[in-house]
């Protein structure tokens, strides 16, 4: 399995920041236009460009979804979005807009019967956000913690055709600290499918660590902060993790 190193973009009042440890009260803004830090990453060379809408996801319906739109429309590569989705509207409304793979969160631990639905009807389009304190699954923009384990949620959701996972360690999101290695792997092994590590990644050493288990499903990362602060870039990380594969 290939490793896909996915850039993110954190949109919140149409600028793009980064939040730590997913607290509102702590961000950061790295730039005033999304659309431009797309393009750049797309001229990178980047292959795919992560997109949450962090309005959305606190307000538990999307917020910045024309500015969203805009982005996959102008630029030359594949897009995933996530944040305050909750209905086949607004799947459908990004999908029609170009948005490639579109990422539900809350939706998945709080309706499952739609969850079911919407795999069924979309497939690879959907990919199931698995956001986590402590291995418990977190919703609506991670301000409620629930008492539902990651991996028996992720199995359950395998079931219903889920094929691609997002795992964010919140403790660990905006923090540079390295990300969960172990319980990502886990989740991969456990369920067989596609997990896409995301959060605490500071360092091409943690890329590395994480494409070791490219064959076991870990099949990317999504990379923020430490793209923003330059503690590597793109172009090198594509350029270690490409030497690897």
């Amino acid at each position: 399995m290939s490793f896909v190193i996915y850039p993110a973009i954190d949109i919140r009042g149409g600028k793009c920041v980064r939040l730590f440890q997913g607290d509102y009260a702590q961000e950061t803004v790295y730039a005033d236009s999304p659309l431009e830090v797309a393009r750049r990453w797309a001229e990178q060379g980047a292959s795919w460009v992560h997109l949450v809408d962090l309005d959305g996801a606190k307000q538990g319906q999307p917020a910045n979804a024309e500015l969203i739109k805009e982005i996959a429309r102008s630029i030359p590569v594949p897009v995933q979005v996530g944040g305050g989705i909750r209905n086949e509207e607004q799947i459908a409304g990004y999908l029609e807009a170009g948005v490639a793979r579109v990422i539900v969160g809350t939706a998945a631990i709080e309706d499952e019967p739609f969850t079911r639905q919407i795999l069924q009807k979309y497939g690879d389009k959907i990919a199931i956000g698995l956001d986590c304190r402590n291995g418990m699954v977190a919703t609506r923009g991670w301000l409620t913690t629930t008492d539902v384990k990651a991996a028996d949620l992720a199995k359950r959701l395998v079931e219903y055709g889920a094929g691609t996972f997002i795992y964010t360690d919140i403790a660990r999101d905006g923090t540079l600290t390295g990300p969960n290695v172990t319980e990502i792997a886990e989740l991969a092994r456990a369920t067989g499918k596609s997990v896409i590590a995301s959060g605490g990644v500071s360092s091409l050493d943690d890329l590395l660590a994480l494409s070791a288990h490219a064959a076991e499903g870990v099949s990317g990362a999504i990379v923020g902060k430490a793209l923003y602060t330059e503690a590597f870039t793109l172009k090198e990380a594509l350029s270690r993790i490409g030497e690897r594969g």
